[in-house]
């Protein structure tokens, strides 16, 4: 896309008009916690089409230079006691989910955080973001609770020692850069010891069970906290890259990625789903 400037006895000049870029980035989610253990928390959530993670306004749209290459990484999910992987798009990433706490430790910070198990620490989601994850609690004696995996929308919920029930994952946040809102990036729900109730996860996250379920694909949901002592978190869910821009410009995408496009209102739009690679615009 250019626009034409003619001078008197000149030659027409063609100057490139920067294509003006909306996102949304959102990384892998955490894995649940191993034996007995906590939810996953939601991947890092950054977006300039509706409300960020962590309750934080809409970024500022980018604004890009034709004909230059910018890196997209789509972010995997953590393995079960195992921290989610970043995604990126240009100058902005958003920090895999914190993985959740269990026998063998405390909750991991992340993009939201994971939730803790008994009396181990919570997770901490990171500013703009996500949440930080729910904590757990242990009488001491026969039982443990665990929290659930904190979200890019709300914090994962405490277990409760009193009922017995371990926490659900935090909410997670919406966007409607496709067209239609969609909420993602929630935490996984928490496992749990001595016969109580498993956390539900939420908006993509896993739900605690004897082994944690995994968190869904391509919405950086946590994976669920598993409930039993040789049994394994769920996985966290990988992230996602969407970006939206005027239908004049084409995109040129590596062979590292994977990708859709659709058309429409006068904009394309352009989902990542897997892999590394750079993109340019014309």
């Amino acid at each position: 896309m250019a626009f034409s400037l003619a001078l008197l006895g000149a030659s027409t000049y063609e100057a490139p008009v920067p294509p003006t870029v909306d996102y949304l980035v959102i990384a892998g989610g955490g894995g649940g916690g191993d034996e007995k253990a906590g939810g996953g928390g939601g991947g890092g959530y950054r977006t300039s089409a509706g409300t960020s993670g962590g309750g934080a306004s809409a970024e500022t749209e980018l604004t890009l230079a034709a004909s230059t290459d910018y890196t997209v990484t789509v972010g995997a999910g953590g393995g079960g006691q195992a921290n989610g992987a970043n995604s990126v798009f240009s100058s902005v990433t958003s920090n895999g989910g914190g993985h959740g706490g269990g026998n063998s430790g405390d909750a991991g910070d992340g993009g939201s955080g994971g939730g803790g198990y008994a009396n181990a620490e919570k997770g901490l989601g990171t500013t703009d973001q996500g949440y930080n994850g729910g904590r757990g609690y242990s009488d001491g004696a026969t039982y443990g609770s665990s929290g659930g995996g904190g979200g890019a929308g709300s914090v994962g919920v405490d277990g409760n020692n009193g009922s017995k029930v371990s926490g659900d994952g935090g909410d997670g946040a919406s966007s409607s850069i496709t067209g239609s809102s969609v909420a993602r990036a929630g935490g996984g729900g928490g496992g749990t010891n001595g016969g109580g109730t498993y956390g539900d996860g939420v908006d993509g996250g896993g739900n605690g069970a004897i082994n944690g379920t995994n968190g869904a694909t391509n919405t950086g949901g946590g994976g669920g906290g598993s409930s039993d002592a040789s049994a394994d978190g769920g996985n966290g869910g990988s992230g996602i890259v969407i970006i939206k821009y005027p239908d004049a410009y084409t995109i040129t995408i590596g062979a590292g990625l994977t990708s859709s496009t659709t058309t429409a209102g006068g904009f394309k739009v352009t989902t990542f789903t897997a892999g590394t690679d750079n993109i340019s615009f014309a």
